[in-house]
Protein backbone atom coordinates (compact mmCIF):
# COMPACT_ATOMS: atom_id res chain seq x y z
CA UNK A 1 0.00 0.00 0.00
CA UNK A 2 1.28 3.43 -1.06
CA UNK A 3 2.21 5.63 1.85
CA UNK A 4 0.38 8.61 3.48
CA UNK A 5 1.49 12.18 3.94
CA UNK A 6 0.52 13.80 6.72
CA UNK A 7 1.88 16.96 6.18
CA UNK A 8 2.59 19.53 9.13
CA UNK A 9 4.01 23.00 8.46
CA UNK A 10 4.25 26.48 9.84
CA UNK A 11 0.99 28.90 8.65
CA UNK A 12 2.77 31.37 7.28
CA UNK A 13 5.69 31.08 4.93
CA UNK A 14 7.59 33.92 2.91
CA UNK A 15 10.78 33.49 1.23
CA UNK A 16 13.35 36.16 -0.88
CA UNK A 17 15.77 38.25 -0.31
CA UNK A 18 14.99 40.84 2.36
CA UNK A 19 11.92 39.23 3.35
CA UNK A 20 12.96 39.47 6.75
CA UNK A 21 12.00 42.92 6.99
CA UNK A 22 8.50 41.33 6.76
CA UNK A 23 8.95 40.62 10.35
CA UNK A 24 6.63 43.40 12.01
CA UNK A 25 3.42 42.63 9.64
CA UNK A 26 4.31 38.73 10.43
CA UNK A 27 4.20 39.26 14.37
CA UNK A 28 1.20 41.79 13.40
CA UNK A 29 -0.62 39.49 11.08
CA UNK A 30 -0.37 36.54 14.49
CA UNK A 31 -1.69 39.40 16.67
CA UNK A 32 2.07 39.07 18.60
CA UNK A 33 4.05 42.02 19.93
CA UNK A 34 6.78 41.33 22.61
CA UNK A 35 9.39 38.86 21.06
CA UNK A 36 12.03 36.81 23.13
CA UNK A 37 15.00 36.30 20.09
CA UNK A 38 16.91 33.03 20.70
CA UNK A 39 20.22 33.12 18.80
CA UNK A 40 23.90 32.87 19.76
CA UNK A 41 27.10 35.32 20.28
CA UNK A 42 28.19 34.98 16.87
CA UNK A 43 25.31 36.70 15.12
CA UNK A 44 25.83 39.27 17.28
CA UNK A 45 29.57 39.79 16.96
CA UNK A 46 28.64 39.68 12.50
CA UNK A 47 25.93 42.27 12.77
CA UNK A 48 23.26 40.08 12.04
CA UNK A 49 21.17 40.28 15.31
CA UNK A 50 21.44 44.16 15.17
CA UNK A 51 20.16 44.08 11.73
CA UNK A 52 16.89 41.97 12.90
CA UNK A 53 16.45 44.36 15.97
CA UNK A 54 16.61 47.24 13.65
CA UNK A 55 13.56 45.96 11.44
CA UNK A 56 11.78 45.67 14.57
CA UNK A 57 11.76 49.12 15.53
CA UNK A 58 9.98 50.17 18.19
CA UNK A 59 8.81 46.81 19.22
CA UNK A 60 9.87 45.50 22.70
CA UNK A 61 11.84 42.29 22.42
CA UNK A 62 13.99 40.35 24.57
CA UNK A 63 17.45 38.54 23.79
CA UNK A 64 18.96 35.34 24.51
CA UNK A 65 22.19 34.78 23.18
CA UNK A 66 23.38 31.45 25.00
CA UNK A 67 22.75 28.96 22.12
CA UNK A 68 25.75 26.44 21.45
CA UNK A 69 26.37 24.48 18.74
CA UNK A 70 24.70 21.06 18.98
CA UNK A 71 22.09 22.57 21.43
CA UNK A 72 21.90 20.66 25.14
CA UNK A 73 19.54 20.05 27.71
CA UNK A 74 21.70 22.72 29.58
CA UNK A 75 21.01 25.22 26.38
CA UNK A 76 17.11 24.44 26.75
CA UNK A 77 17.12 25.04 30.46
CA UNK A 78 19.43 28.76 30.58
CA UNK A 79 16.44 29.89 27.53
CA UNK A 80 13.29 28.59 29.78
CA UNK A 81 14.81 31.15 32.23
CA UNK A 82 15.13 33.69 29.92
CA UNK A 83 11.83 33.25 28.74
CA UNK A 84 10.26 33.12 32.06
CA UNK A 85 11.97 36.76 33.19
CA UNK A 86 9.70 38.85 31.03
CA UNK A 87 6.30 38.71 30.18
CA UNK A 88 7.05 37.31 26.26
CA UNK A 89 4.32 36.08 23.97
CA UNK A 90 6.10 34.53 20.97
CA UNK A 91 10.13 33.51 20.09
CA UNK A 92 12.09 33.91 17.43
CA UNK A 93 14.33 31.60 16.63
CA UNK A 94 17.46 33.57 14.52
CA UNK A 95 20.11 31.50 13.21
CA UNK A 96 21.16 28.16 12.20
CA UNK A 97 19.54 25.17 13.05
CA UNK A 98 20.65 25.67 17.04
CA UNK A 99 18.71 28.53 18.03
CA UNK A 100 15.70 27.71 15.84
CA UNK A 101 15.89 24.21 17.54
CA UNK A 102 16.60 25.83 20.16
CA UNK A 103 13.60 28.40 20.04
CA UNK A 104 11.37 25.00 19.14
CA UNK A 105 12.50 23.16 22.58
CA UNK A 106 12.11 26.33 24.99
CA UNK A 107 8.53 26.77 23.91
CA UNK A 108 7.31 23.58 24.04
CA UNK A 109 8.99 22.63 27.20
CA UNK A 110 7.69 25.65 28.82
CA UNK A 111 4.31 24.03 28.49
CA UNK A 112 5.04 20.48 29.09
CA UNK A 113 6.48 18.86 32.34
CA UNK A 114 9.55 17.24 32.77
CA UNK A 115 13.05 16.91 31.42
CA UNK A 116 13.28 17.38 27.63
CA UNK A 117 14.84 13.76 27.07
CA UNK A 118 11.23 12.54 28.30
CA UNK A 119 10.19 13.85 24.89
CA UNK A 120 12.42 12.09 22.29
CA UNK A 121 10.95 10.49 19.23
CA UNK A 122 8.74 8.56 18.73
CA UNK A 123 6.99 10.39 20.95
CA UNK A 124 5.10 13.23 19.48
CA UNK A 125 5.01 16.24 21.11
CA UNK A 126 1.38 17.74 20.86
CA UNK A 127 0.85 20.27 23.38
CA UNK A 128 2.24 23.72 21.95
CA UNK A 129 4.20 26.69 23.98
CA UNK A 130 4.53 30.24 22.62
CA UNK A 131 3.75 30.69 18.67
CA UNK A 132 7.91 30.25 17.18
CA UNK A 133 9.05 32.50 14.00
CA UNK A 134 11.86 30.90 12.45
CA UNK A 135 14.48 33.26 10.13
CA UNK A 136 16.91 31.05 9.76
CA UNK A 137 20.77 32.55 8.49
CA UNK A 138 22.49 29.39 7.30
CA UNK A 139 20.37 27.54 4.86
CA UNK A 140 20.98 24.09 5.65
CA UNK A 141 18.92 21.72 8.26
CA UNK A 142 15.35 23.03 7.54
CA UNK A 143 14.30 23.58 10.71
CA UNK A 144 12.07 26.65 10.00
CA UNK A 145 9.97 24.23 7.74
CA UNK A 146 10.10 21.40 9.67
CA UNK A 147 8.04 19.33 12.59
CA UNK A 148 11.21 18.42 14.63
CA UNK A 149 13.98 19.18 17.02
CA UNK A 150 17.28 17.68 17.66
CA UNK A 151 18.88 18.20 21.19
CA UNK A 152 22.25 17.04 22.87
CA UNK A 153 21.99 15.58 26.46
CA UNK A 154 25.01 16.60 29.20
CA UNK A 155 24.20 13.66 31.46
CA UNK A 156 24.84 10.99 28.59
CA UNK A 157 26.38 11.60 25.90
CA UNK A 158 23.29 10.91 22.75
CA UNK A 159 21.79 13.48 20.53
CA UNK A 160 18.23 12.69 19.88
CA UNK A 161 15.12 13.69 17.87
CA UNK A 162 11.67 15.75 19.10
CA UNK A 163 8.96 15.65 16.64
CA UNK A 164 5.31 16.64 16.92
CA UNK A 165 3.09 19.77 16.24
CA UNK A 166 4.77 21.70 18.93
CA UNK A 167 8.24 21.74 16.92
CA UNK A 168 6.81 23.04 13.88
CA UNK A 169 7.27 26.84 13.68
CA UNK A 170 4.25 29.42 13.65
CA UNK A 171 5.74 31.22 11.06
CA UNK A 172 8.97 31.08 8.24
CA UNK A 173 11.12 33.75 7.00
CA UNK A 174 13.57 32.69 4.93
CA UNK A 175 16.08 35.60 3.95
CA UNK A 176 18.92 33.98 1.70
CA UNK A 177 21.08 37.52 2.14
CA UNK A 178 22.29 36.39 5.53
CA UNK A 179 23.74 33.71 4.49
CA UNK A 180 26.54 35.74 2.05
CA UNK A 181 28.47 36.15 5.76
CA UNK A 182 29.06 32.14 5.59
CA UNK A 183 32.67 30.85 5.48
CA UNK A 184 33.51 28.26 2.91
CA UNK A 185 33.32 25.41 5.69
CA UNK A 186 30.17 26.03 7.30
CA UNK A 187 28.37 26.48 3.20
CA UNK A 188 29.40 23.19 2.52
CA UNK A 189 28.58 21.78 5.42
CA UNK A 190 25.02 23.11 5.55
CA UNK A 191 24.34 22.57 2.09
CA UNK A 192 25.63 18.89 2.03
CA UNK A 193 23.34 18.78 5.01
CA UNK A 194 20.01 19.88 2.97
CA UNK A 195 21.62 17.02 0.09
CA UNK A 196 21.39 14.65 2.21
CA UNK A 197 18.11 15.41 3.83
CA UNK A 198 16.61 15.53 0.24
CA UNK A 199 18.54 12.38 -0.78
CA UNK A 200 16.92 10.64 2.45
CA UNK A 201 13.41 11.79 2.06
CA UNK A 202 13.36 10.67 -1.89
CA UNK A 203 14.65 7.38 -0.83
CA UNK A 204 12.96 7.37 2.47
CA UNK A 205 10.40 4.00 2.81
CA UNK A 206 7.85 6.87 3.89
CA UNK A 207 8.27 9.00 1.15
CA UNK A 208 5.59 9.99 -0.65
CA UNK A 209 4.53 11.83 -4.00
CA UNK A 210 3.93 15.16 -2.42
CA UNK A 211 7.55 14.66 -0.42
CA UNK A 212 9.43 14.02 -3.46
CA UNK A 213 8.47 16.96 -5.23
CA UNK A 214 10.63 18.88 -2.78
CA UNK A 215 13.24 16.41 -2.59
CA UNK A 216 13.72 16.18 -6.55
CA UNK A 217 13.37 20.23 -7.07
CA UNK A 218 15.77 20.70 -4.05
CA UNK A 219 18.86 18.22 -5.37
CA UNK A 220 19.94 19.70 -8.42
CA UNK A 221 19.87 23.40 -7.15
CA UNK A 222 22.30 22.12 -4.22
CA UNK A 223 24.94 19.88 -6.97
CA UNK A 224 24.72 23.22 -9.57
CA UNK A 225 24.84 25.58 -6.80
CA UNK A 226 27.40 24.49 -4.09
CA UNK A 227 30.67 25.07 -5.50
CA UNK A 228 29.76 28.14 -6.48
CA UNK A 229 28.62 29.31 -3.45
CA UNK A 230 31.79 28.36 -1.63
CA UNK A 231 34.11 29.54 -3.52
CA UNK A 232 32.03 32.98 -4.73
CA UNK A 233 30.56 33.64 -0.96
CA UNK A 234 28.40 36.96 -2.39
CA UNK A 235 27.21 34.95 -5.26
CA UNK A 236 23.61 36.05 -4.77
CA UNK A 237 21.96 33.76 -7.08
CA UNK A 238 23.62 30.69 -5.70
CA UNK A 239 22.96 31.26 -2.02
CA UNK A 240 19.37 31.66 -2.74
CA UNK A 241 19.12 28.14 -4.76
CA UNK A 242 21.08 26.88 -1.64
CA UNK A 243 18.69 28.72 0.44
CA UNK A 244 15.31 27.54 -1.16
CA UNK A 245 16.79 24.11 -1.70
CA UNK A 246 17.43 23.75 2.17
CA UNK A 247 13.45 24.76 2.51
CA UNK A 248 12.43 22.34 0.33
CA UNK A 249 14.38 20.07 1.50
CA UNK A 250 13.70 20.39 4.74
CA UNK A 251 9.48 19.94 4.08
CA UNK A 252 10.33 16.34 2.45
CA UNK A 253 12.22 15.19 4.97
CA UNK A 254 9.77 16.56 7.94
CA UNK A 255 7.01 14.73 6.36
CA UNK A 256 8.83 11.48 4.67
CA UNK A 257 11.44 11.59 7.51
CA UNK A 258 15.36 11.01 7.09
CA UNK A 259 17.62 7.25 7.69
CA UNK A 260 20.38 5.76 7.94
CA UNK A 261 22.99 9.11 7.39
CA UNK A 262 21.28 10.77 10.28
CA UNK A 263 20.94 7.56 12.43
CA UNK A 264 24.80 7.34 11.85
CA UNK A 265 25.49 10.81 12.18
CA UNK A 266 23.95 12.39 15.51
CA UNK A 267 26.29 9.48 17.43
CA UNK A 268 29.51 11.28 16.12
CA UNK A 269 28.25 14.67 16.56
CA UNK A 270 27.35 13.90 20.42
CA UNK A 271 30.65 11.86 21.23
CA UNK A 272 33.09 13.77 19.06
CA UNK A 273 31.35 17.74 18.17
CA UNK A 274 31.51 17.00 14.86
CA UNK A 275 29.19 19.80 12.83
CA UNK A 276 25.92 17.76 12.06
CA UNK A 277 26.19 18.85 8.05
CA UNK A 278 29.77 17.75 8.19
CA UNK A 279 29.44 14.28 9.71
CA UNK A 280 26.53 13.95 7.34
CA UNK A 281 29.00 14.78 4.51
CA UNK A 282 31.72 12.51 5.87
CA UNK A 283 29.00 9.77 5.74
CA UNK A 284 26.98 10.12 2.81
CA UNK A 285 29.15 8.60 -0.05
CA UNK A 286 29.62 5.10 2.29
CA UNK A 287 26.08 4.68 3.12
CA UNK A 288 24.99 6.02 -0.28
CA UNK A 289 27.01 2.39 -1.52
CA UNK A 290 25.85 -0.07 1.05
CA UNK A 291 22.02 1.31 0.27
CA UNK A 292 21.63 1.47 -3.46
CA UNK A 293 21.31 -1.82 -4.62
CA UNK A 294 17.82 -2.04 -2.10
CA UNK A 295 16.07 1.00 -4.05
CA UNK A 296 18.29 1.50 -7.36
CA UNK A 297 15.45 2.95 -9.19
CA UNK A 298 15.49 5.75 -6.51
CA UNK A 299 18.79 6.27 -6.46
CA UNK A 300 19.44 6.64 -10.16
CA UNK A 301 16.67 9.09 -10.68
CA UNK A 302 18.92 11.20 -7.54
CA UNK A 303 21.73 10.36 -9.99
CA UNK A 304 20.28 11.84 -12.99
CA UNK A 305 18.40 14.93 -11.63
CA UNK A 306 21.85 16.00 -10.05
CA UNK A 307 22.80 15.93 -13.41
CA UNK A 308 25.34 13.31 -12.72
CA UNK A 309 23.90 10.28 -14.91
CA UNK A 310 22.60 10.50 -18.44
CA UNK A 311 18.86 9.36 -19.18
CA UNK A 312 20.02 6.64 -21.59
CA UNK A 313 22.43 5.29 -18.00
CA UNK A 314 21.10 2.14 -16.62
CA UNK A 315 20.03 2.09 -13.10
CA UNK A 316 23.26 0.41 -12.14
CA UNK A 317 25.63 2.68 -14.34
CA UNK A 318 23.69 5.72 -12.67
CA UNK A 319 23.76 4.61 -9.39
CA UNK A 320 27.76 4.14 -9.81
CA UNK A 321 27.60 7.45 -10.80
CA UNK A 322 25.63 8.70 -7.73
CA UNK A 323 28.24 7.07 -5.97
CA UNK A 324 31.51 8.23 -7.17
CA UNK A 325 29.76 11.48 -7.89
CA UNK A 326 29.25 12.34 -3.85
CA UNK A 327 32.60 11.17 -3.32
CA UNK A 328 33.73 13.96 -5.69
CA UNK A 329 31.88 16.56 -3.91
CA UNK A 330 33.04 15.70 -0.83
CA UNK A 331 36.76 15.73 -2.29
CA UNK A 332 36.53 19.42 -3.79
CA UNK A 333 34.28 20.73 -0.67
CA UNK A 334 37.56 19.32 1.32
CA UNK A 335 35.68 16.95 3.71
CA UNK A 336 37.74 15.36 6.29
CA UNK A 337 37.51 12.32 7.85
CA UNK A 338 37.03 11.49 11.85
CA UNK A 339 40.43 10.33 11.82
CA UNK A 340 41.80 13.17 9.97
CA UNK A 341 40.43 15.40 12.48
CA UNK A 342 42.45 13.78 15.26
CA UNK A 343 39.21 11.34 16.41
CA UNK A 344 39.62 7.82 17.38
CA UNK A 345 36.95 5.45 18.12
CA UNK A 346 37.21 1.58 19.14
CA UNK A 347 34.68 -0.97 18.91
CA UNK A 348 33.09 -0.41 22.38
CA UNK A 349 32.58 3.24 20.97
CA UNK A 350 31.11 2.05 17.54
CA UNK A 351 29.16 -0.51 18.81
CA UNK A 352 27.76 2.17 21.34
CA UNK A 353 27.22 4.73 18.60
CA UNK A 354 25.52 1.58 16.46
CA UNK A 355 23.36 1.12 19.23
CA UNK A 356 22.10 5.09 19.44
CA UNK A 357 21.94 5.22 15.78
CA UNK A 358 19.56 2.25 15.42
CA UNK A 359 17.66 3.17 19.01
CA UNK A 360 17.26 6.98 16.87
CA UNK A 361 14.96 4.90 14.54
CA UNK A 362 15.80 6.81 10.83
CA UNK A 363 18.06 3.38 10.21
CA UNK A 364 14.85 1.79 10.04
CA UNK A 365 13.49 4.17 6.88
CA UNK A 366 16.76 3.29 4.76
CA UNK A 367 15.86 1.04 1.75
CA UNK A 368 18.26 -0.97 3.51
CA UNK A 369 18.08 -1.71 7.34
CA UNK A 370 21.49 -2.49 8.64
CA UNK A 371 22.65 -4.51 11.39
CA UNK A 372 24.38 -3.26 14.20
CA UNK A 373 27.39 -4.96 13.06
CA UNK A 374 26.49 -3.87 9.69
CA UNK A 375 26.88 0.00 10.92
CA UNK A 376 29.97 -0.52 13.29
CA UNK A 377 31.70 -2.28 9.45
CA UNK A 378 30.55 1.36 8.38
CA UNK A 379 31.87 3.57 10.41
CA UNK A 380 35.12 1.90 10.24
CA UNK A 381 35.05 2.38 6.24
CA UNK A 382 34.22 6.45 6.79
CA UNK A 383 36.36 6.99 9.79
Amino acid sequence: MQNLARVQSPRVIRIGGGIASELPEVLAQLGLSRPLIVTDANLIKIGHVKRLTDILGDIAWGLFDEVVEDPTDACVDAGLAALGAHDYDCIIGFGGGSPIDTAKAVSFMAVNPGHVRDYKAPAQIDRCGLPVIAIPTTGGTGSELTRWCVITDTDQPEKYNLSGLACVATAALIDWTFTTTKSARITADTAVDSLTHAIEAYVSKRAHPYTDAFALSAMPLIATHVRTACSDPENGPAREALMLAASQAGMAFSNASVALVHGMSRPIGAHFHVAHGLSNAMLLPAVTAFSVASAPARYATVARVMGWAQSGDTDVIACAKLIEGLRVLNDDLGVPSPSALGHTADDQMLHLMAGQARASGSPQNNPRVPTEDEIVALYKEMW
